[in-house]
């Protein structure tokens, strides 16, 4: 697994302001500007910066359905429960109502990551009071079980949209840095996991080059099978990651954030084999949309560097397509990363 002592702790953080543009919105000036010595450190900041700007905003509320005996009427009555209630003699009515409450899920997802960060040896004793003190406000928010979440169920609108950045802040906490003790208690791994940085890489790439690079198209879309017949049924998606196109001028980006660029065979260091033939079959694919228009179509593996010795760093021409592979430092100054990814689009896009 690539650490995040590979990575300057601030890149992470301006891969976050890319990937989550709420960071370069104001009110994160200090964060930017801050020293991380760990990933725990810059996540604890930002979720304090964030909750503390919510917090002058109120937080989010929604209507929550409530069941409970009382003496007045509230709401509207439970028959089944009121019977049962006057049977045991008991002189109450059930009632069920509606109640305006900051109990909710979005508030939830926010104590818990809290709650586990302030358990954390890593995170400086600065952080964790900010969050402390922020914490008085969720008295009312309970604490959940983070295996239960259903993340994909979460929607945001116009009244809570301000939360979005800091639910996936905490997602990203949450399902790449927890694991279980033997106890069955849950404490945060010392780094993400490869799956969830990976996804950030994406994320942050596709991003850059959508502020960035105005002169061409950053999408991440998806790429139709070439079919001779039509018939389609049961064939998997083809969704890139990062398309970049200039009129009929196409680059296909595939980003990977492996702890091994290279896989080894009989001492022999090769490509991963899957990710040559995906990006191959993703370029095929769209050369062939094109028809007899003119045009360009072109893949490319990006790689995180690792501190491995052999780094790829490969151009192919494979029939009538060019498929590079290639790696992106991000163990330096941000300014040399962007220098990298506009290379990238001067050296292809090049008139």
């Amino acid at each position: 697994m690539i650490k995040d002592k590979s990575i300057f702790i601030k890149n992470i953080y301006y891969m976050l302001s890319y990937a989550f543009t709420t960071l370069n919105q104001g009110g994160y000036e200090d964060v930017a500007t801050e020293e991380f010595e760990n990933i725990h450190n810059l996540f604890a900041a930002i979720l304090a910066k964030g909750i503390g700007r919510q917090l002058k905003q109120g937080l989010y509320r929604e209507y929550l359905n409530r069941k409970e005996d009382t003496a007045l009427v509230r709401g509207k009555i439970d028959m089944p429960g009121t019977i049962q209630n006057r049977l045991a003699r008991k002189r109450v009515l059930t009632c069920e109502y509606d109640e305006l409450s900051e109990n909710n899920i979005l508030n939830q997802i926010l104590k818990t990551t809290v709650m586990l960060l302030l358990r954390h040896a890593k995170v400086d004793q600065e952080y964790k009071n900010n969050l402390k003190k922020e914490m008085l406000f969720f008295s009312n928010v309970d604490i959940i079980e983070p295996a239960t979440i259903r993340w994909s169920a979460i929607r945001f609108q116009r009244n809570n949209n301000t939360y979005r950045m800091l639910i996936s802040l905490c997602q990203l906490i949450l399902e790449g840095m927890l694991m279980t003790t033997d106890s069955g208690e849950y404490k945060l791994a010392s780094f993400v996991d490869e799956q969830r940085m990976n996804r950030l890489y994406e994320k942050f790439i596709l991003e850059y080059y959508a502020q960035e690079c105005p002169m061409v198209s950053a999408r991440a879309s998806q790429i139709p099978w070439a079919l001779d017949d039509g018939v389609g049924n049961m064939l998997p998606i083809m969704q890139s990651d990062i398309m970049l196109e200039r009129g009929n001028d196409v680059l296909i980006i595939d980003a990977k954030y492996y702890s091994h660029t290279t896989q080894m065979q009989y001492d022999v260091h090769t490509l991963h084999s899957a990710n040559l033939y995906q990006i191959f079959t993703y370029v095929k694919n769209k050369d062939k949309n094109f028809g007899d228009e003119p045009h360009k179509v072109s893949g490319m593996l990006l790689y995180a560097a690792t501190d491995e010795a052999i780094q790829p760093d490969n151009v192919y021409q494979m029939g009538g397509n060019q498929v590079s592979v290639k790696t992106l430092d991000l163990n330096c100054d941000f300014s040399i990363i962007a220098t990298q990814l506009n290379a990238i689009v001067d050296d292809h896009f090049a008139d």
